[in-house]
């Protein structure tokens, strides 16, 4: 795999471990025990550090990006492996 490939990637397992992230650690106004805001929705976060929310966002990417990467070289589990229908018998891996 090229390195432009495992790059890109990266960046879709950065993009999708942000949705993965973003409910875990917030505290809306009332959890914190602060007022809200007039016309404040309930459910509003009280804070929000983006620079945490990255680091965390970043280290869920590395590990599953790098879980997929050994999976990609040392072939642990292969589409043909996790086939209920058989849609794969006759399709060689190129791993």
């Amino acid at each position: 795999m090229r390195w432009t490939s495992a790059l890109a990637i990266y960046f879709l397992f950065w993009a999708f471990s942000v949705f993965f992230v973003l409910p875990f650690g917030v505290k809306t106004s009332d959890e914190a025990g602060v007022e809200r805001v007039p016309g404040q929705a309930e459910s509003a976060p009280h804070e929000f550090n983006a620079g945490k929310i990255a680091i965390r966002v970043t280290i869920v990417a590395t590990i599953l990006w790098s879980l997929y990467m050994l999976n990609f070289t040392y072939g642990w589990l292969t589409p043909q492996m996790i086939d209920p229908l058989g849609a794969w018998n006759g399709v060689e891996y190129a791993g």
